[in-house]
């Protein structure tokens, strides 16, 4: 059939962007794509939850997975028509469902999708000297002084766990009661790393003594890992790894062992590093370091 003339005698040129590309390479270019979703909370899914909405209510699941940033509505559509979606456990392949965005279950290649960005996750590097608080009441230096400004922005943030006043280093910061109280309780025995300035130059036996277990006043106490890392001029830099939350749990199992605490710095709690951090600096947590959190707790 020839194609319709311009007024020009010329004749009409199709628009390659209008064409549709054939289905097998609509699905091939969804079978590539690699999403960007981040991940939610809770991994775990309650098959008897009915959030489907009907016509007209919910929102459709391309927009939700656009906003939670995905991908593309377009693409969204793709990953829907590739099998690639699911929703409250089953897998979503018709398209213009509608969902709630705040109690539906969305999965991403088997990951689920965070869609609640209300939550917040932040790391602290506590200076020496400041309260482990939000609010200190007679007035000295404390942690909402250095977060302030999100508080400020209507954060409600809280931290998890302590550090002492003389302690310094990482400090996890979030809004996540769940998390935080997981994160916190004996059960799931997440590991945190301290680096201890210790008055004597210590040795295997130290590390052999905090292995085995040092008996305190409240009962045995013990390291998953310790290492020498330093001694000069009568003073050693100790690693000391333990899932450990009793109060002040390396500084008294360490002068229980002879080698008194001058300094101590909390450098990683399970898989968060402070890295280059500098006091009193706070960063976000990265998507990776959120997830692993999520999967030492079981969330």
């Amino acid at each position: 059939m020839t194609p319709p003339a311009r007024r020009d005698g010329t004749p009409e040129k199709k628009n390659k962007r209008l064409q549709r590309r054939p289905q097998k390479d609509r699905q091939r270019a969804a079978d590539i794509y690699v999403s960007k979703a981040k991940p939610a909370r809770h991994q775990h899914v309650d098959r008897n939850r009915n959030v489907e909405r009907t016509e007209g209510e919910g929102v459709r699941l391309q927009k939700v997975l656009a906003q939670a940033g995905v991908a593309s509505r377009r693409m969204a559509e793709k990953l829907i028509d590739a099998g690639r979606v699911e929703v409250n456990g089953k897998v979503v392949t018709v398209q213009g469902m509608r969902i709630d965005p705040n109690t539906a279950i969305v999965r991403v290649d088997g990951a689920r999708v965070r869609i609640n960005e209300d939550m917040v996750y932040f790391v602290l590097n506590k200076p020496r000297g400041v309260q482990c608080t939000m609010h200190d009441d007679m007035g000295r230096p404390c942690v909402g002084d250095i977060v302030g400004e999100k508080l400020d922005a209507g954060q409600r943030l809280f931290h998890v766990g302590r550090l002492d006043a003389a302690t310094e280093g990482l400090l996890l910061l979030t809004n996540d009661g769940e998390l935080a109280n997981r994160l916190m309780h004996p059960k799931y025995e997440v590991a945190k790393t301290y680096l201890a300035t210790v008055v004597g130059e210590a040795d295997r036996a130290l590390v052999r003594k905090l292995r085995e277990g040092i008996e305190l006043e409240d009962g045995l106490a013990k390291a998953d890992y310790a290492q020498v890392v330093d001694t000069w001029q009568g003073k050693s830099i100790v690693r000391v790894e333990l899932h450990e939350g009793r109060k002040h749990i390396v500084r008294r199992m360490l002068k229980e062992a002879g080698y008194p605490v001058e300094r101590l710095v909390r450098t990683k709690i399970h898989t968060v590093q402070l890295g280059e951090q500098t006091p009193g600096a706070i960063r976000a947590l990265n998507n990776a370091e959120l997830t692993s959190l999520y999967k030492a707790v079981g969330m």
